[in-house]
């Protein structure tokens, strides 16, 4: 039961605090109105680190689905307790959400754009083209899991590693993030979406759910690949992960590049 609180407590201070740069960031009368990417990127890897700091203890600190299925597919944790995982992830996720809204109570009634609210709490394409969109988060999520794995192999000071960790997360959403706001996590984008949708934000408009799948689906593909791909590197060996990662990315970039092109004609 402790791993699964942890895990609960953990993704929610990581959204409590990345949603909260957003949200300074997005809401008019702030004093952080328009603080920029460079700043919500830094608040996001540095969530991460505290998030990673208050759970890793006790359950490896996954906060995270995309990690806790890398971690099952390379044999580092029990399948069995993946759905507990899971779901404290998305509740943590939840209150995560809701403490923000509170945080900056005042502030939504303030704010006239509805993309602006929804981006204080759910991810979307910076161009809204979806596979382009899913590639993007398949990529991102790629690149976090064979990280973290890479990270693992590697001797660090005590209490050193959730800060390198940080940084990751940091420099993928400086060089990858841009396309999506990179939610790299389905727990960090559907988990606020729904509090978005419950809560009684002033003037907030739609939820987008549309766009809902993309920031799942993607991390979920790219966490797959992520973990087979070190497989690869660290075994040498092709196993059933492998070909389902690469399988499922491939499709993914033959939709984005027919999407693309049937875009370019019109």
């Amino acid at each position: 039961m402790q791993a699964y609180i942890a895990e609960f407590l953990g993704t929610a201070i990581l959204i409590l605090i990345g949603n909260g740069v957003c949200a300074g960031a997005n809401l008019k009368k702030t004093h952080s109105n328009d603080g920029g990417w460079i700043v919500i990127t830094l608040a996001w890897g540095l969530g991460v680190t505290m998030g990673v700091y208050v759970s890793g203890q006790y359950s490896d600190a996954h906060i995270n689905p995309a990690v806790t299925l890398a971690a099952a597919i390379s044999g580092t944790f029990a399948w069995s307790e993946g759905p507990g995982y899971i779901i404290a992830q998305f509740l943590g996720a939840m209150v995560g959400a809701s403490l923000t809204w509170v945080h900056y109570l005042p502030h939504w009634k303030e704010t006239e754009d509805q993309e602006d609210k929804l981006g204080s709490f759910a991810t979307a394409g910076a161009i809204n083209r979806p596979f382009a969109n899913l590639l993007s988060e398949v990529i991102g999520t790629m690149v976090l899991i064979f990280g973290l794995l890479s990270i693992g192999l590697n001797d660090f000071a005590d209490g050193l590693n959730p800060f390198v960790v940080g940084l990751l997360i940091v420099v993928i959403g400086m060089a990858l993030g841009g396309t999506t706001g990179y939610a790299i996590n389905p727990a960090r984008d559907l988990g606020p979406r729904l509090m978005h949708a419950l809560l009684p934000i002033a003037g907030k408009g739609s939820s987008d759910w549309s766009y809902a799948w993309i920031p799942i689906v993607g991390p979920l593909i790219g966490g797959v690949s992520g973990a087979a791909i070190f497989y690869l590197y660290t075994e040498g060996q092709i196993n059933i992960w492998l070909l389902i990662g690469f399988g499922l990315s491939l499709v993914v970039l033959l939709a984005a590049l027919s999407e693309n092109r049937a875009t370019t004609k019109t």
